[in-house]
């Protein structure tokens, strides 16, 4: 209860703050956010935008974590907890794409630019949109597990590489970008410190929103498998 609680008081805060704070020139309160060159008020869309692909990563590391262990013990569980994790990888990448795409639009005039980043992230949603088609095509559930561990222990080795490495050594639109010189202070973390405590509460928000809706799609997937089960 305690968690739950504390999660609702972070998500609002971070919500009515990423909404409603103003970025000024001159921050004179602790609610004003200083204005980024090139920013300005989209700067804070990095609240929303940066802790959904967060998630995506975390959530594809779950997805490998229990695919090893489902490799080692053959529990059918590690399985299905590495496919909730999947599947929430896949919400929150989406997610991602969507919140990047809409600051793409307000900052540079076209939802698209197949950017660095943007391709990136489109490659890594084919890799394991990939993996749903593999599983939906085996009904042998051990197979199945099997295949699918060894699928996403594979495709999580490219994750660093597209999210951490790719858009940071290729020249892009996108802040972070190896020919990035104004929008620097976002992604070094060099933000005013209201700015980032905000960011990093919204960090744990969203974590925490990972971890409860992880646990839950973990136990509908089971009481799925038990009904459709009895229906055989």
């Amino acid at each position: 209860m305690v968690w739950r609680i504390t999660l609702f008081i972070l998500m609002s805060f971070v919500i009515v703050a990423g909404l409603a704070f103003p970025v000024v020139k001159s921050p004179e309160t602790w609610y004003q956010f200083p204005l980024i060159p090139g920013l300005e008020e989209k700067a804070k869309i990095i609240f929303f935008h940066v802790p959904t692909a967060w998630l995506s990563v975390i959530a594809f590391l779950t997805a490998m974590v229990y695919g090893v262990k489902y490799l080692v013990k053959k529990n059918l569980d590690d399985d299905a907890k590495s496919n909730s994790a999947l599947q929430l990888g896949m919400v929150f990448a989406i997610l991602a794409t969507v919140t990047g795409s809409i600051w793409a639009k307000f900052t540079w005039g076209a939802f698209w630019h197949w950017d660095p980043r943007e391709t990136s992230i489109f490659i890594l949603l084919l890799i394991y949109g990939s993996l749903f088609a593999l599983r939906s095509a085996i009904e042998n559930e051990d197979k199945r597990a099997r295949l699918s561990a060894v699928y996403s222990i594979i495709a999580f080795l490219t994750v660093p590489f597209f999210i951490f490495i790719m858009p940071r050594i290729m020249v892009g639109l996108h802040p972070g970008s190896a020919n990035d010189d104004t929008s620097g202070p976002v992604v070094d973390f060099r933000m005013d410190f209201n700015m980032q405590v905000v960011f990093y509460l919204s960090l744990i928000a969203f974590t925490i929103l990972y971890w409860w809706m992880w646990k839950v799609n973990y136990k509908s997937l089971i009481i799925k498998d038990k009904l459709s089960k009895k229906l055989i």
